[in-house]
């Protein structure tokens, strides 16, 4: 499960007041795609995230959101899909995201977690979250800091400036992963939930699908993926991955963001929405397919009894 070339486009409320507070101290992490894949200026950039915001129709998910799925192409490609999934922000707030992110830019072992400061975009600087952050880093086998690892990578901070119109104020750990292997999902899983359990953090997987294929082929690949993302089935999504049945070039944080989530009592995912370049642009002869969807505790798993 690797990485895939891209279309490129022309502690909670407290952590986040102690980071703000020593901003000056940290080593901020500066915007390497502003102006490029997203606009540069703040104002034409909260436009354009409103303006598919606001074309997506509410979703109700008639449970307790715990993950979403979402693109990370250019906003121009794959920001009206990536809105389906933002969209449901709007009515469940989040104080703390974890993002898992696939590595395109530079190759390594384990996953990489940025701790020196906040991620600037045109919209400001987000927080980290060093409470979660130091809590994994206590899992020093397969997480640790790899300095280059998301210093050009685009797949983490494409997510950045539709969470800070959707939730404004939110603290950040962000996870990008040199190794996609099942067996290093699993590990990172266990490590994700455990940090996790007993506090309320969003984990966001952001994953494009398939990669340059004509139109009708990318889209039978893609629904091969998607049936497996409506299945919450992460074993399944692996296996068809490794047999080749169907792509994503971010399979080990769709895998891993499954294996966390139902760890930590989710049992049911929803896509939103699906579409791939050849939509927007009308050139269907090699398109990149993305995918919106929601991965929650359904309302019938929360009355459960406890045993």
């Amino acid at each position: 499960m690797g990485s895939c070339p891209e279309l490129t486009p022309s502690t909670a409320v407290g952590n986040q007041k102690e980071a703000k507070a020593n901003m000056s101290a940290e080593k901020i992490r500066e915007s390497v795609i502003a102006g490029t894949w997203y606009p540069a200026d703040r104002a034409l950039l909260k436009e354009e995230l409103g303006r598919y915001l606001d074309r997506v129709r509410p979703s109700d998910l008639e449970g307790e959101l715990t993950g979403l799925v979402v693109p990370h192409a250019g906003y121009i490609y794959s920001g009206s899909v990536a809105a389906w999934s933002y969209k449901l922000l709007l009515k469940s707030r989040f104080d703390r995201v974890l993002i898992l992110a696939p590595s395109h830019q530079e190759s390594f072992a384990g996953a990489s977690i940025y701790n020196l400061g906040g991620y600037r975009t045109p919209l400001g600087i987000v927080p980290l979250d060093l409470e979660l952050i130091d809590e994994l880093y206590k899992n020093t086998a397969i997480i640790h800091y790899v300095p280059q690892a998301d210093s050009r990578e685009h797949s983490l901070e494409i997510q950045l400036p539709f969470l800070q119109i959707v939730l404004d104020s939110f603290s950040l750990t962000p996870v990008i992963m040199g190794t996609q292997r099942y067996d290093f999902c699993l590990k990172l899983a266990e490590a994700i939930a455990q940090a996790c359990s007993n506090k309320r953090v969003l984990i966001i997987a952001s994953s494009d699908l398939s990669h340059y294929y004509p139109y009708e082929k990318a889209m039978l690949l893609d629904g091969v993926c998607l049936e497996r993302l409506n299945c919450f089935d992460p074993q399944g999504l692996a296996a068809e991955v490794e047999n080749q049945r169907t792509q994503a070039c971010g399979a080990g944080p769709l895998i891993t963001l499954m294996l966390a989530a139902k760890k930590l009592g989710a049992d049911r995912c929803k896509v939103l929405n699906y579409a791939n370049s050849g939509d927007v642009t009308g050139d269907r002869s090699g398109v990149v397919g993305y995918v919106a969807a929601a991965i929650y505790r359904s309302a019938k798993n929360e009355e459960s009894p406890k045993l």
